[in-house]
């Protein structure tokens, strides 16, 4: 028996087709790019793609290196990592932290004797 969905219904993640070619943001590494990883609200590690150059800019800026994948090639390339989550257009973003400077050392604190 064929069971018919409603056009309301949300399918499960699992029934959804693939996203297609997805721009997908990279670093520079040793042996050339490398996919960016990010985390979910929750912590979770997750794979990013967008549907658009322009989404991609909008959310991580200009200066920001991508390359063409397929949503399932990404699967693939972050699962050996375990990496299950693929997100499509996260809108919001923590900003990258900023490099690391010098500090001033907080000082120990001096314990004063008191011979009397």
């Amino acid at each position: 028996m064929t069971q018919h969905r409603s056009g309301d219904d949300d399918p499960e993640p699992s029934d959804r087709p693939p996203a297609g070619p997805l721009y997908v943001p990279v670093r520079p590494g040793p042996c050339g790019c490398a996919a960016r990883l990010f985390r979910t609200p929750l912590g979770d590690r997750t794979a990013v793609g967008f549907s658009s150059a322009s989404r991609l800019t909008a959310t991580l800026g200009a200066g920001q290196a991508w390359i063409r994948l397929a949503e399932p090639a990404l699967r693939a390339l972050t699962a050996p990592l375990g990496i299950t989550t693929v997100t499509v257009d996260p809108q919001l973003t923590a900003p990258a932290p900023g490099p690391v400077g010098t500090t001033t050392p907080v000082p120990a604190p001096v314990l004063a004797a008191r011979i009397g």
